[in-house]
């Protein structure tokens, strides 16, 4: 299946934080959309690895993404590598993105910004035909380059180059970050014996609309999520923008 946006980040969840609006907004103009997890989260505070790729499962359900998968890298420990970028680069072949959006540059969880650096670095390396990889058959893999790489804000905040206009599925996306009931603060969450985490309290759901608002009155309207990149863009219809 040729994808034309596959979101790639450290973790199960870090998608609905800071860019499910920009995927469900492109979903609705016709784009094929999927969701590529590099870890199972296993070293969070709260739940289980087994439970939060079921979280992911849920969440995948409510945004009606394509295909959502985990490479199983390691929590925390993954390196931006020779290994670890033909652990990606598969992934990136098989579903021939024209955009690969990614973690923050840099950002609070160290996984953020070594992500980012990662999966970029995967996209460049896809589209040498010398490096080769081989599909789930054993069949070798034609290379393939997504024309851009955008890198989301997540935690840590970071003068965007574009915002995207999510209003109009912002309780959406909302409904997608409480699919991980482990992580926030949801209250039926029967997590017995767990400690609160920074992003377990009410507060830090409170932040991520908050950042939406501030997103989203930067270009006149209620939600938005920005976006960076290293590769200037450019257009043809000044009427694309705001």
């Amino acid at each position: 299946m040729k994808l034309d946006i596959l979101a790639i980040t450290a973790h199960p969840d870090d998608v609905e934080l800071c860019c499910a609006g920009t995927l469900l907004a492109q979903m609705a103009l016709g784009k094929k959309v999927g969701i590529i997890d590099l870890t199972r989260g296993e070293l969070g505070t709260r739940g289980t690895p087994k439970g939060r790729i079921q979280e992911g499962l849920d969440a995948a359900r409510i945004l009606g993404v394509d295909v959502r998968e985990n490479v199983g890298l390691a929590d925390g420990f993954f390196k931006n590598d020779e290994a670890h970028q033909k652990a990606i680069i598969p992934f990136i072949r098989k579903y021939q993105p024209e955009i690969v959006i990614t973690n923050a540059i840099n950002d609070r969880h160290p996984d953020h910004g070594r992500g980012a650096a990662l999966v970029a670095e995967a996209c460049f390396y896809s589209g040498l035909r010398m490096v080769k990889t081989f599909d789930e058959q054993g069949n070798e893999q034609e290379a393939w380059r997504p024309k851009n790489v955008f890198h989301s804000i997540q935690d840590r905040y970071i003068n965007p180059d574009f915002i995207v206009d999510i209003t109009a599925f912002h309780d959406q996306k909302i409904e997608a970050v409480k699919a991980f009931k482990s992580q926030f603060h949801v209250p039926d969450y029967k997590g017995e014996g767990e400690p609160q985490s920074y992003i377990s309290s009410p507060e830090f759901l409170e932040f991520i609309i908050a950042r939406a608002q501030e997103m989203g009155h930067a270009i006149g309207v209620r939600y938005g999520e920005g976006f960076t990149t290293a590769r200037k863009l450019g257009v043809r219809d000044l009427s694309v923008f705001l």
